[in-house]
């Protein structure tokens, strides 16, 4: 019974946690630039003293070994406001915050009380050479041209810098929609921006229901498999007990 619910609890464990990202997917389904996630399990294999088990001398465990993102671009909407921005294509926008660099696929920006272009979260845009994007008092009318310059009617005022990655799967949450990497970005050469308009989530919702029903039986087949372990023990104390006393 041991190594049966062992395996079994090692199994229902796998999927509760793919329970979980489905359930974060579904949550995140109508937040802009979200990407969806897939929990990622390997077998683990334990030798066993003896070869009197319904495994042989192995048992398999299911072992959690991370989450994998669904990079794909989502599907653009428009919102007419200016400083929208959705990106096609490779690319992230750099952003400056007290932790450091980090990098997001979200463009509802806003000015702050100095002019300065910031997230919906307080934190600077940046462009190429790395400063923060300021808007004079006097400037109203701002444009944002697809190859990330942004200009009003008295002129450029700078250029968004946009960088890629050489595996975006290296990319770790780091809040309010953005990420931080230890890796090194590379600029993007051409950058493609849509000027009101953002890039929404990913996240396919019939597709992540259907995968939660799916995980669900799964995980009632697991329990009713612990279910029958328990009762064939319950059935057999019997017997065994009058086998020991004859």
């Amino acid at each position: 019974m041991e190594n049966t619910a062992y395996v079994s609890l090692s199994s229902q464990a796998a999927l509760w946690r793919q329970m979980e990202v489905v359930a974060n997917n579904m949550a995140n389904a109508n937040t802009p630039a979200f990407k969806s996630e897939v929990a990622m399990f390997k077998e683990y294999s334990v030798k066993t003293k003896s070869d009197a088990t319904p495994f042989g001398r192995k048992i398999s465990y299911v072992q959690d070994v991370g989450m994998l993102r669904n990079t794909a671009e989502g599907p653009l909407a428009s919102t007419g406001a200016p400083l929208d921005v959705a990106i096609h294509g490779d690319g992230y926008f750099t952003l400056d915050t007290p932790s450091g660099p980090r990098f997001t696929r979200e463009g509802h920006f806003r000015l702050d009380e100095t002019g300065m272009v910031v997230t919906a979260a307080g934190y600077p845009v940046l462009q190429q050479n790395d400063q923060p994007i300021v808007v004079a008092p006097n400037e109203a009318n701002i444009t944002i041209a697809a190859d990330g310059t942004i200009s009003t009617e008295n002129g450029n005022i700078g250029k968004l810098k946009l960088v890629k990655f050489e595996n975006e799967q290296d990319l770790t949450k780091a809040g309010n929609g953005s990420y931080q990497t230890t890796s090194d970005p590379s600029p993007v050469d051409k950058p493609v921006l849509s000027q009101g308009m953002l890039e929404q989530s990913n996240v396919q919702p019939i597709l992540e229901m259907t995968h939660m029903m799916k995980i669900l039986r799964t995980y009632e087949g697991v329990q009713n498999m612990l279910q029958n372990e328990h009762d064939r023990q319950i059935k057999a104390m019997p017997i065994l007990s009058q086998s020991q006393q004859a």
